[in-house]
């Protein structure tokens, strides 16, 4: 198939054709998870790809690859003349990266991911997926309600979902349904994110919220400060739009009360244990490798993933659905068994309590390795929790990595005191972030264990992995005491997934 050229004046820049079928997009940081899924959206949706990066491998090459594409070395020769749009992450600068200088040069229209994401988000009825925690599981599970539906639909998670199949894929970041084909308008579902207001470039018809609290103190220096956004971008939705919010989340319910100040249009509708309404939680048994919970709307559902916040996600999943069904003209009693089903099919996602591998001690037990992305105190203590409940015959070693020096300074007791359903924690080196001036945040990963060990006393500190997999190794050789040996957890937002592998490694050479 030709590609197909646009020249769009300064005014219309930000905006992508209605139609890509034959649209040459090349996007510079083509594996980063955010662009890596935009591509499935635009490839799936008839675009040309092609994408520059490092030469490193990572995970989402595995997405590259299912699609036939390649990463190119960055390069001015890579913006031919029939490149229509370039689409880049953040992390390339338009005044360094080459790809990005050539295409300027040539008067090709340059879109940041966020503008590129808000972009496809007019062209469909849309959806956005926010909150300082559950936004990735949310949002798959919305997905994987979805492909088991007649509704043509597509989603974007912030992560690879192992629900999501595509292009022979087990396990994707997008999904796009049967029906989207075969349908003229379509539902987008997208994982909007907080971080420097970059949700504001997305057009939401309706909002899930699933938390507010202090986060991203590079940015936000104060809570009030984050509720502000979320608030403005509730503020986004048309006239009787949706904002489906945790009224178990302090945080979530002012913020829908300060935007209905401004706009008494929208529509909250709550769910949770505290709800009124169909979405109501009552949580029940946990057995089996099932996590049970009944709604008021829906009687009896069951998860095989851990932990209550999960219940309260697909909740919210639910919640989304449902409307959607009757924005489409359907009656959402009719699907009530099949979102059952699709329910208990998820199976989490990459870095969301996955389970990386099994072995066995030196004395014959099992370990169960799993690694989550659980990076806020919040999640860490409701993840934990979670653990605790489904895997209640382990015991439980967590190795956590701090991520960013700002977040722990001013979150550091809240750090300390978040990890008490684990039997053993070990502390690494805080893992930084460029966008960080860590000098202003007084605070070290010794400093951070030295407060955790107030709160749980088996707390160790390894500030390198190598260190922290021998730590875990030496617990390991120890008997548990419990009837199903141990569970072992890397958490947080670094590469600390890396000791998990090391211990994996180990134990399989034992």
């Amino acid at each position: 198939m030709l590609a197909i050229c646009y020249t769009y004046s300064m005014a219309e820049e930000k905006s992508l054709p209605q139609d890509l079928r034959g649209v040459h997009i090349h996007f510079v940081g083509i594996k980063g998870t955010g662009c890596v899924a935009l591509v499935e959206i635009l490839f799936a949706r008839g675009a040309i790809i092609t994408g520059s990066d490092v030469s490193e491998r990572f995970y989402t090459d595995e997405i590259l690859d299912k699609l036939h594409l390649t990463a190119l070395p960055f390069s001015e020769t890579n913006i031919t003349d029939d490149v229509s749009f370039v689409i880049y992450s953040s992390a390339y600068n338009p005044e360094k990266n080459p790809d990005l200088i050539a295409a300027r040069r040539k008067g090709i229209p340059l879109l940041l991911y966020t503008e590129a994401l808000g972009a496809v988000s007019r062209m469909s009825y849309s959806a956005g997926v926010c909150g300082v925690h559950g936004k990735t599981t949310t949002t798959g599970l919305v997905g994987t309600i979805l492909k088991s539906l007649d509704l043509p639909s597509q989603v974007l998670a912030g992560s690879i979902i192992s629900s999501f199949d595509g292009n022979g894929l087990k396990g994707s970041c997008t999904m796009t349904s049967p029906a989207f084909e075969k349908s003229a308008s379509h539902f987008f579902v997208a994982e909007t994110c907080e971080y420097q207001r970059h949700f504001m470039a997305f057009s939401p018809k309706k909002i899930i919220l699933t938390s507010v609290e202090s986060d991203h103190q590079d940015y936000y220096p104060t809570y009030e400060d984050i509720r502000a956004a979320f608030i403005d971008y509730l503020c986004k939705l048309p006239v009787q739009g949706q904002v489906i919010y945790c009224a178990d989340d302090k945080g979530a319910c002012e913020t829908v009360a300060l935007a209905k100040e401004k706009r008494p249009d929208i529509q909250a509708i709550p769910y949770g244990t505290t709800a009124a309404g169909d979405y109501r939680i009552t949580f029940g048994r946990v057995e089996k490798g099932r996590q049970y919970f009944s709604l008021s709307g829906m009687g009896e559902c069951a998860l095989s993933v851990p932990g209550e916040h999960n219940a309260r996600n697909a909740t919210a999943a639910i919640a989304l659905v449902t409307e959607l069904l009757r924005t489409n003209g359907n009656n959402p009693a009719d699907y009530r068994q099949k979102i059952k089903e699709a329910l208990f099919s998820f199976a989490g996602g990459k870095r969301r309590s996955e389970i990386i591998g099994r072995a066995k001690t030196p004395a014959g037990e099992d370990v169960l390795v799993l690694d989550d992305y659980g990076h806020h105190p919040t999640a860490i203590k409701t993840t934990l929790a979670g653990y605790r409940a489904f895997y209640k015959n382990h015991k439980i070693i967590v190795d956590f990595m701090s991520h960013t020096y700002t977040r722990t300074a001013a979150l550091l007791e809240e750090f300390a005191s978040s990890f008490d359903s684990a039997d053993i924690v070990i502390i690494n080196k805080i893992y930084g972030s460029a966008r960080e001036d860590s000098s202003k945040a007084p605070v070290t990963g010794e400093i951070l264990a030295r407060a955790t060990q107030k709160h749980s006393e088996h707390t160790l500190y390894a500030g390198e992995f190598d260190q922290a997999a021998s730590l875990v190794l030496s617990e390991l050789a120890k008997p548990s005491g419990a009837k199903d040996g141990y569970l072992f957890v890397t958490m947080g937002a670094g590469d600390n997934w890396k000791v998990g592998s090391l211990v994996l490694e180990a134990l399989q050479k034992s």
